[in-house]
């Protein structure tokens, strides 16, 4: 990150003209910033079951595009995946953006990455002010599915069974998820041969697939979110 800009005394005749609030302020958000990037990730699997908890984190980009900054809801009866991988993360919004407010346009996440998925009951709605955009899919008999899935939340709760699960793994070591299953080096983690989660519910700020299915998808407004 930019360091802030030094005060010098001018040695002229005429002093140099103070720096403005707005520069102060700019300066203080950008320490707020570069605190956040120094801290080390840490998310503890037994937590699944009643939400993960972000203890700190290690600054890398989730997913390789400025998020909007706009949080959304993803729920689904069950979720099944073969391959399963879970690391710290930061994601960082265009620059500029009118939702980054204090955080100086990032924000932490926790990535969970899945060779192989499919969602029972789909649901994912975005709060728009007033008014909820509202995806629905896989509510029939066939489910929605996905390959090398990521999602970056900053909350996720349900209930979870995992199969040969690994707690503690260096984050770039890990080898179950297949690409996008990785993450930086240093960072805490956790990878698993499967994972099941009943009654999920994630707030997420992105979603990565190389391929995704979405049985009976429908989109529309609604009063109402997930």
């Amino acid at each position: 990150m930019a360091s802030s800009p030094d005060v010098t005394s001018s040695t002229g005749s005429s002093p140099e003209p103070a720096e403005s609030s707005e520069s102060g302020s700019t300066s203080e958000r950008r320490g707020r910033v570069r605190l956040r990037r120094a801290a080390v990730m840490a998310v503890p699997a037994t937590v699944l079951a009643a939400g993960l908890m972000i203890l700190t984190a290690q600054g890398a980009l989730g997913v390789q595009f400025a998020i909007s900054g706009m949080p959304f809801t993803v729920t689904a009866t069950e979720l099944d995946g073969k391959g399963f991988a879970q690391f710290g993360g930061l994601d960082q919004m265009a620059e500029g953006s009118p939702n980054e407010g204090d955080t100086g346009g990032q924000v932490l996440v926790v990535v969970s990455a899945i060779k192989s998925a499919t969602l029972t009951k789909l649901c994912q709605s975005v709060d728009l002010g007033g008014t909820n955009l509202l995806i629905t899919a896989g509510q029939g008999s066939e489910k929605v599915s996905a390959t090398n899935l990521t999602t970056d939340s900053t909350e996720l709760s349900g209930d979870a069974a995992f199969k040969n699960i690994e707690i503690g793994n260096d984050a770039s070591t890990l080898d179950k998820a297949g690409p996008g299953g990785q993450g930086p080096k240093g960072v805490f983690s956790q990878q698993a041969d499967t994972v099941h989660i009943a009654n999920l519910r994630q707030t997420n700020y992105a979603t990565t697939a190389a391929v995704f299915k979405l049985p009976g998808l429908k989109l529309r407004f609604s009063d109402k979110g997930c």
